[in-house]
């Protein structure tokens, strides 16, 4: 089966809709698959469900769709850095689904594992727990949470043979892997695709069993700025 596309934009054909939700990869700004957010912003598919740790930034990431209206709902933990996610949902434009980051994590690795939901600790007592059932273990109290089941999952990874097997670059590896193997195709972006078998079978992070299309790019590989200032003297 053919796995290997020419750009972003063949990558995705055939598989974008209205209303479809989508898994997204990344953290902050590291390991987005900005190349195939950018296809999708030119694609014009809208009404989208996303479910991501955040929106990336203004003129970034998920952050190109929020600009362009696309996004319908986000399912995140993460607001900040991101001026216009945060006006869309201060002014009821965009329905957020608030997550803690390990409980979004494991929503996703739980829903492609196959379990349809699970039990934790997290949230016990404050608004994440409103609404959803709760159940004593222990004589401790826990809340179910459903896994995610996504229509897509997009990933950024470093390298890549032609089968999809991933190898992801230190902090990258961060939601990409439980959010490629929550959707029902996968999609994934890598720096370099390499000759099959060239890559060490320990050091595989993802197996290609769960990636179906993937395609090579140049990245902008954006960072996340720190300011200082002069400490002053005492």
């Amino acid at each position: 089966m053919k796995k290997v596309y020419a750009n972003a934009a063949d990558a995705l054909d055939g598989l974008l809709f209205d209303g479809m939700t989508i898994a997204a990869g990344g953290f902050g700004l590291c390991g987005i698959p900005e190349l195939l957010l950018q296809a999708i912003k030119e694609d014009g598919v809208k009404d989208l469900t996303f479910a991501s740790n955040n929106a990336g930034v203004d003129d970034f990431g998920i952050g190109i769709l929020l600009q362009t209206r696309q996004v319908r709902k986000m399912l995140s933990s993460y607001v900040g850095e991101n001026a216009e996610f945060m006006r869309q949902y201060l002014a009821g434009e965009l329905e957020i689904e608030f997550n803690p980051q390990g409980t979004l994590a494991e929503r996703m690795r739980a829903g492609g594992a196959g379990i349809p939901g699970f039990y934790t600790k997290t949230g016990v007592g404050t608004q994440v727990a409103e609404g959803k059932e709760h159940k004593d273990f222990d004589g401790e109290t826990y809340i179910l949470e459903r896994g995610i089941v996504a229509d897509m999952s997009i990933v950024k990874a470093w390298k890549a043979d032609d089968t999809g097997n991933l190898v992801f670059r230190k902090t990258a590896r961060n939601f990409n892997p439980p959010a490629a193997m929550c959707g029902k195709v996968c999609v994934a972006e890598v720096e370099e695709i390499v000759p099959r078998g060239s890559l060490d079978p320990d050091n595989i992070h993802l197996p290609g069993i769960y990636v179906h299309r993937l395609i090579q790019g140049d990245h902008e590989k954006r960072i996340e700025q720190r300011t200082t200032r002069k400490r002053e003297d005492a």
